[in-house]
């Protein structure tokens, strides 16, 4: 085959190179624009629907409630309050507790405000929230006495709901302190009743069964101490960061306004 003439070749090699320098440079620029973290597209909607859709499960009262008109509870006025905050219009998605992940996955809803407790192993698929709500264990005591720690305990009745979760504190307990009588009741509320008869020197309880109780005995005079932490917190998106950001600050606003403890008030 006859050699092809350089002025044929010549252009086809320099054609060549400039692909390939184009290519590699094309190449280099997404290593280095993948490397990095970046914002959101400015401009971008923090809510694309025109509304904050909050999903809840409506069936943990005083929480959440349904009835066949609407909704009610603490998280649905916490709901209304965060969209105050966002100056956007709410609307809340029913369904049950565990539904309410899958629901932000699927792009169903924004936010879940359903007395979610802040899991570790949910963190690759969700942001959670700044905790709203603590309910851990407690001890309540008349104020006369105020326990409020272990080292309290050695001597003293502590009452409480037997196999709960302070059932299995309390025996822990007794493994690191001198012994102390632990009264058994059937519920919380009956453990509290045991103090405020004096039968009990406390009762171990969790906090809303502590709060509920002592909203309905307003002229008891006890004192509450956490011994335990349990935090509820509403949940995003991974990728929905912005959001995320602007509940918090929501969030932050509606605690610093004292809101959030007269929404809690209102309702335990």
């Amino acid at each position: 085959m006859a050699a092809r003439p350089w002025r044929v070749i010549i252009p086809s090699l320099a054609l060549a190179v400039t692909v390939w320098l184009w290519a590699l440079a094309g190449a280099l620029f997404m290593l280095r624009w993948t490397a990095f973290d970046r914002p959101e597209p400015p401009g971008a909607p923090l809510l694309p629907y025109g509304e904050l859709r909050i999903g809840v499960d409506a069936s943990y009262p005083p929480f959440a409630i349904a009835t066949a008109d609407d909704l009610y509870g603490l998280e649905i006025d916490l709901g209304r309050a965060i969209a105050g905050q966002l100056n956007a219009p709410v609307r809340f998605v029913n369904m049950g507790f565990d539904g309410l992940y899958d629901s932000l996955k699927a792009d169903q809803v924004d936010l879940v405000l359903s007395a979610l407790v802040i899991d570790p192993s949910r963190m690759g698929d969700v942001r959670y929230t700044l905790p709203y709500f603590n309910a851990g264990l407690v001890l309540v005591s008349a104020q006369a006495v105020s326990l409020s720690s272990i080292e309290q305990l050695p001597g003293k009745k502590i009452a409480l709901a037997f196999a709960s979760e302070a059932d299995q504190l309390a025996h822990a307990w007794l493994r690191r302190v001198p012994p102390f009588s632990i009264l058994p009741f059937e519920r919380p509320d009956d453990a509290l009743d045991a103090v405020r008869l004096a039968m009990a020197d406390a009762a171990l309880v969790d906090a809303v069964s502590a709060r509920l109780y002592q909203r309905r005995h307003a002229d008891w005079p006890a004192s509450s101490s956490y011994v335990t932490d349990i935090l509820y917190a509403g949940a995003v998106r991974l990728d929905h960061g912005a959001l995320h950001e602007a509940v918090n600050q929501a969030l932050a606003s509606l605690m610093s306004a004292g809101t959030l403890e007269q929404i809690i008030d209102r309702w335990l």
